[in-house]
């Protein structure tokens, strides 16, 4: 089986390498285009375009999809089927016509849950126990194509977005080599999406990073949780906005607002919330780097 590869980031390089593995003749691979990093703003390959190279498969990062080129491209490529793992670009009706065998995309949600771009961090942002992954083909309306496979796992309660995703990563790649497999032999399922089911996920914003004391304790930690890497939870104390990390939690009645802190220690810093109390454990002020709460509290000390 020939098939063409879109996707960019680790979490969709774990997946092209399974298909290595499993000996599909991979001719050809979308990845969004190199982009400047760290303070050299050195241009940087894609996780997945450097294991493409490595296979020494033609890699393509064209600005859109949507240019004929890239459809003729594909049509040249004389793929059997398209496999899209966090590519992060909209797969036009003209290229999804292609391929015999249809597009097909491994989801980070059970769908029709989370839709969208962020379905791992509003898993946890929003205290779910349970996510998964979806195998899918692909049709013009973002993540509403039927159903292939899914795949189900509990959320840890100290398990942050990263974690997660670095978990599922690895069931993505099982999931492709099953669903690749059963498309390979015809028997690959097709079930349609329940519509009245369909929730939503978009894009992350920095917006979303201060913390809001009114919440519960399970619902704060959940926030802390959800947007780790990035956008990182937030807090302004004394003045100082610090990117918050990890916390823990305990439910206690107060007489005091939420958002007071109630103590600082070598322990970390105890804030009051709705309904008990957020210890803080990690953070990291501006320009300055990741630490245990106590550390940067101890500093404080040390420069007044």
């Amino acid at each position: 089986m020939k098939i063409v590869f879109m996707g960019t980031p680790d979490f969709a390089e774990k997946s092209l390498k399974r298909l290595y593995d499993d000996g599909y003749d991979i001719v050809g691979v979308f990845t969004q285009a190199d982009k400047p990093k760290n303070r050299g703003m050195k241009l940087s390959e894609s996780p997945v375009k450097q294991l493409a190279l490595i296979n020494k498969t033609p890699v393509f990062h064209p600005v859109s999809l949507k240019d004929e080129n890239s459809a003729q491209i594909i049509r040249d490529l004389n793929c059997d089927l398209i496999v899209v793992v966090a590519y992060g670009k909209k797969i036009p009706n003209e290229i999804l016509e292609v391929p015999p065998l249809g597009c097909i995309n491994i989801h980070g949600s059970l769908l029709p849950a989370y839709r969208g771009a962020a379905p791992i961090q509003y898993a946890v942002l929003n205290g779910d126990t349970e996510t998964g992954l979806t195998s899918q083909y692909v049709n013009e309306e973002m993540d509403s194509g039927d159903i292939i496979f899914t795949i189900k796992t509990q959320i840890g309660d100290d398990e942050t977005s990263k974690d997660l995703f670095e978990r599922l990563s690895i069931l993505g790649a099982d999931l492709l080599s099953k669903t690749v497999t059963a498309i390979s032999s015809g028997t690959a399922p097709r079930t349609p999406q329940d519509k009245s089911k369909v929730t939503y996920a978009p894009l992350l914003k920095k917006e979303m990073s201060p913390i809001d004391w009114n919440k519960s304790a399970i619902e704060i930690k959940a926030h802390v949780r959800g947007l780790i890497p990035w956008p990182v939870a937030t807090t302004e104390l004394g003045g100082v906005v610090l990117k918050v990390f990890s916390v823990d939690i305990r439910t206690e009645k107060h007489d005091k607002s939420p958002g007071t802190v109630l103590s600082k220690s070598n322990r970390g810093i105890e804030i009051i919330c709705a309904d008990g109390v957020v210890t803080v454990l990690e953070v990291q002020a501006p320009g300055g780097k990741r630490m245990s709460a106590s550390d940067y509290i101890n500093g404080l000390k040390r420069t007044n």
